[in-house]
C-alpha cells in the first residue's frame, strides 16, 4: 500500500486500533502526511499554512502518551486539516484574506480544542474563499485548490472549504475541519467525492471560527467515510455522552431497508442532467436494498431559495462585520466579492428583519412537512464544478456561484442539518454528491441514514474509484 493510499484508504476505526497496537506510530503517520504532501500538496494548492515541524512535535506528543498508556480518544495522533477561517494555537488565520487577521482571530474555539485536547495532529490550515463567501471555491489572492477528479483542467474544489476535501484525497488527513453558511461543507465533499456534516444551527459553537453570518454559520467536518464521519463528529459533538466508537455501532443499527425517504423534485429541476440522472440511479439502487422513497412536495424550500437570491440573511451580516470591524479590508476584497458589495449595503435593515421572520415562519412549516419521512434526498451540487475558466469574474462567477448552492443553501435558511455522501461519478467523470436532510436537530439521524448508506452502496473509494490526480 502507498504512502498516499494508507492515509485516504483506511478508516479511522482501523487506523485508530493500528496506533493502540503499536501497528503504526503517531509520528510515523505524520510522515506519511509530510511525503504526500510533498507529492501532492503544492501541485493541488491545499494549505495556506503548512508547518511539517509542528505536526511531527504533536505526533511525538501523541505517542509518548500511548506509551504511558494514555488514550485521550481515537482521534489520538490522526492527522487532520483545518479551514483557514478556524483558530488554531501557533497558527497564523488569514481567512482567505490578503494580510493576516488580527490576533483574536487565532484562538482556538470549543470545535477545536474539542480534537486537540484529543491529541489529533494539526497538519496545517487549509485554504479558503475570502472570509467564506463564496461555493466555487476560488481566491485570487492566494490561488484556488485544484479538484483532483479532472488531470487536465482547473475545476472547482468548491467553497468556500476549498482546500478541505482536497486533503483527504491527497493522503494529508484524514478528517478536514470546514465551515457551512449556505453549503460549504457540503459543496467541497460533494464536488470531491467525500463525505460532509453540516450540522445544525448553533449545535456546534462558531466560537474562534471568523464570522460570514452569525444567523446561519454552523461549524462542520469533512472525511473519506461515513463511518469515519460519525466518530469526529461524536468527538466534537457536546451532547454526544458516550465513546465515539460505541457512538458508531450504535447508529449501525439503522439497516437501509427501515429507512423512509422523501424525494422532492424542485432539487432536480436546475440539475444538469448526468447529475440528476446519477441521483435518481442512486436512489433506485437503494430503493432495491430496500429503502421505501416517495414524492415529498417542500413550497418551503422554493420561497427560501427566493430569500436567498436577494441576499438571504449572509449579506447584510456579512456587510456589516466588513463595514464595522474589517472596513481597513474591504479595498483588497475579491473582485467577485466586491462586485456584489453595493448591492449588499443596500439591504435595509427593515428588509433584514422582514426576512428573517418570514424564514422563521417556513421554517416551521418545513420542520411540519418532514414529518412524513425520515429524510429527504438530493443531489446536493446541482451542477457539475466548473472550470475555473468558465467561472471569471463578473456574471460567469456569479452564474455559477448560484447554481453551486442552489440546493444547500435552503438547508441553512430553514434551520435543517444534514450529510453529503459520494454517489457517483457524473459524464464529467467528477463526482456528484447524495444529500441526505434532517429536521433540525436531528444530526443523529442524518449522519446514522448515511452510514446505513454507505453500507450499501459502498465508501466513496470503492464507489468512485481514486482522483486521477491523487492515484499514485
Amino acid at each position: 500500500m502507498t504512502a498516499t493510499s494508507e492515509l485516504s484508504a483506511r478508516s479511522i476505526e482501523d487506523l485508530q486500533a493500528d496506533l493502540r497496537n503499536g501497528k503504526v506510530t503517531a509520528v510515523g503517520l505524520a510522515e506519511r502526511a509530510i511525503e504526500n504532501y510533498a507529492a501532492h500538496g503544492e501541485t493541488l494548492n491545499i494549505y495556506k499554512t503548512w508547518d511539517p515541524e509542528s505536526l511531527r512535535a504533536q505526533a511525538e506528543v501523541a505517542d509518548a502518551a500511548f506509551a504511558a498508556d494514555m488514550d485521550f480518544g481515537p482521534m489520538q495522533g490522526l492527522p487532520i486539516s483545518i479551514k483557514d477561517l478556524y483558530g488554531v494555537s501557533g497558527y497564523p488565520t488569514f481567512a482567505g484574506t490578503p494580510s493576516q487577521m488580527p490576533p483574536k482571530y487565532e484562538r482556538e474555539g470549543p470545535v477545536v480544542r474539542s480534537l486537540r485536547q484529543g491529541l489529533a495532529t494539526v497538519t496545517g490550515k487549509t485554504h479558503t474563499v475570502e472570509f467564506a463567501f463564496g461555493g466555487v471555491g476560488s481566491n485570487p489572492h492566494w490561488g484556488t485548490p485544484r479538484n483532483p477528479w479532472d488531470a487536465d483542467r482547473h475545476r472547482a474544489p468548491g467553497g468556500s472549504s476549498s482546500g478541505a476535501g482536497v486533503s483527504l484525497w491527497a493522503g494529508t488527513a484524514v478528517a478536514a475541519l470546514g465551515s457551512d453558511t449556505a453549503g460549504s461543507v457540503r459543496v467541497p465533499a460533494s464536488v470531491t467525492g467525500t463525505v460532509g456534516i453540516k450540522t445544525s444551527s448553533h449545535r456546534w459553537s462558531t466560537d474562534g471560527i471568523v464570522p460570514l453570518s452569525p444567523s446561519l454559520d454552523t461549524a462542520g467536518v469533512l472525511t473519506r467515510s461515513a463511518a469515519d464521519a460519525a466518530i469526529v463528529f461524536a468527538v466534537i459533538d457536546p451532547l454526544v455522552d458516550e465513546h465515539p466508537l460505541a457512538f458508531l455501532d450504535r447508529l449501525r443499527d439503522l439497516e437501509t431497508a427501515d429507512i423512509h425517504v422523501g424525494v422532492c423534485d424542485w432539487f432536480f429541476d436546475d440539475a444538469d442532467p448526468s447529475v440528476a440522472q446519477a441521483v435518481r440511479d442512486t436512489i433506485a439502487e437503494l430503493e432495491k436494498a430496500g429503502m421505501t422513497a416517495v414524492n415529498l412536495d417542500l413550497p418551503t424550500v422554493a420561497a427560501s431559495h427566493e430569500i436567498f437570491k436577494r441576499g438571504g440573511l449572509a449579506a447584510p451580516e456579512f456587510t456589516a462585520f466588513i463595514n464595522s470591524e474589517m472596513a481597513d479590508r474591504k479595498a483588497t476584497l475579491d473582485p467577485n466579492v466586491a462586485a456584489r458589495f453595493e448591492r449588499m449595503e443596500a439591504i435595509l435593515a427593515s428588509d433584514y428583519l422582514i426576512r428573517k421572520q418570514e424564514l422563521e415562519v417556513l421554517a416551521a412549516e418545513t420542520t411540519d412537512l418532514l414529518a412524513a419521512v425520515d429524510v429527504v434526498l438530493t443531489p446536493t451540487v446541482a451542477i457539475t464544478p466548473p472550470d475555473l475558466e468558465d467561472a471569471k469574474p463578473g456574471d460567469p462567477y456569479l452564474k455559477a456561484n448560484m447554481a453551486m448552492l442552489r440546493n444547500t443553501a435552503p438547508m441553512n435558511l430553514l434551520r435543517l442539518c444534514g450529510v453529503s455522501l459520494p454517489a457517483a461519478l457524473d459524464d464529467a467523470g467528477m463526482p456528484v454528491g447524495l444529500q441526505i436532510i434532517a429536521p433540525y436537530g436531528e444530526d443523529e439521524r442524518a449522519i446514522a441514514v448515511a452510514c446505513a448508506f454507505e453500507r450499501t452502496l459502498g465508501t466513496a473509494r470503492e464507489r468512485l474509484g481514486t482522483p486521477p490526480l491523487c492515484s499514485n
